[in-house]
């Protein structure tokens, strides 16, 4: 089976109030002493992804744009079980450093409180706030990135062409961001418009080969738009560094279980896009500016509502077109032992409500966003 790899993007907030908290500094410093952080000038020359050295991917806790943020990546595993278990304990390890540091960790990709954001200190990052101002200075959002293994760059790139349709989709599952500076968004996913401020986000065309991917990312950087190759921030993207597709649709998701899902369904697509394009089946001609409506929809309403269905580009509700999603990779999640994972997650998620919809119920309980911090912060913990 591909092996899979998980990043998840955590915020760190007071524990008292659950206003976001600055102190990723004095929490790595604590992860290091165990052990457990990447040094920050490794975090520096990879930003988005895993860190630029010798000691292969995952296993660390490391610094993200903002003080307020942490990420971990787990190593690669095949057996869902052991990437549950990894994130678990990530995710403890973090809480242990944070509560050390005088904070908690929030698996949301927004925070509920107000914040205002300071900058890591980093060159890198002072390079990109000097040139993208608020859209760099402002952005406080945690996602989830889902590294798969591919055998060659022109499978991997055969991939991200057939894969690209149902990304959206994948985004409505997670959605995990419902405010925006101490007000509902309006959003289930407030992060993927925060996100979209990038200039280089979003859904991309069909490729078609790995030259034609290569010719897009020079062309970019042609531009001078992008500092770098490591700002290309598509939905999904080859891994710089790893011999791995990297799906970067999710917010984070609230619960571990919740992450081990959009795994599970990560891979999924994966292997059925692997298959087609090794069987010669053309990937589905939707242009990108139709993916970023369906994605905006995804991230409007969620699991709820409507989704543009991937087939027709029509509005279906979207038990529909999640259902659709599952169907699409069944024969994938049978043979890698998944489907039953995968549909009990499905429906937890289509009963219970999204993260969005669960951080809302809180407030709606409690007319108090603290309280929605208190409870993330408590499910994160697990």
């Amino acid at each position: 089976m591909r092996t899979i790899g998980v990043e998840e993007e955590l915020l760190l907030v007071d524990a008292e109030t659950g206003a976001p908290k600055p102190v990723a500094g004095e929490v790595l410093r604590r992860a290091a002493q165990a052990g457990l952080a990447g040094a920050p000038e490794d975090r520096d020359a990879r930003p988005g992804g895993p860190p630029d050295d010798d000691a292969g991917p995952g296993g660390r806790l490391e610094g993200e744009l903002q003080q307020e943020q942490i990420e971990f990546s787990t190593p690669p595993a095949a057996d869902l079980g052991d990437v549950a278990r990894q994130l678990r304990a990530w995710r403890r390890r973090a809480v242990d450093a944070a509560v050390a540091a005088g904070a908690k960790v929030v698996a949301t990709a927004t925070s509920p409180v107000p914040a205002q954001p300071n900058l890591a200190p980093s060159p890198r990052y002072e390079e990109m706030a000097a040139r993208f101002g608020r859209t760099a200075t402002d952005q406080l959002v945690c996602g989830c990135h889902v590294h798969v293994s591919v055998g060659s760059a022109e499978e991997a790139v055969g991939v991200l062409d057939r894969i690209r349709v149902w990304l959206p989709t994948l985004l409505a599952l997670r959605a995990n961001s419902p405010f925006w500076r101490g007000e509902d968004s309006g959003y289930a996913s407030y992060r993927s418009q925060a996100w979209s401020a990038w200039p280089s986000a979003g859904p991309t065309d069909v490729f078609g080969s790995v030259d034609a991917y290569q010719r897009h990312v020079r062309d970019m950087l042609a531009t001078g738009v992008v500092l770098d190759e490591k700002m290309v921030y598509f939905d999904a993207r080859l891994s710089a560094r790893y011999p791995t597709v990297e799906i970067r649709a999710a917010d984070v998701c609230l619960a571990a279980e919740d992450a081990v899902l959009v795994a599970a369904l990560s891979r999924g697509l994966v292997d059925t896009a692997a298959a087609a394009w090794a069987a010669g089946i053309e990937a589905p001609p939707v242009p990108a500016g139709l993916l970023r409506l369906a994605r905006w929809q995804a991230g409007r309403d969620g699991a709820e509502g409507a989704l543009v269905n991937p087939h027709d580009g029509a509005p279906r509700p979207a038990a529909e077109v999640v259902g659709a999603l599952v169907a699409h990779v069944r024969p994938a999640l049978e043979e890698n032992g998944d489907l039953a994972l995968v549909e009990d997650g499905v429906a937890r998620v289509l009963a219970a409500g999204t993260g969005a919809r669960r951080q809302r119920d809180v407030l709606a309980r409690t007319g108090d966003l603290a309280a929605v911090a208190a409870e993330a912060a408590r499910v994160t913990a697990g």
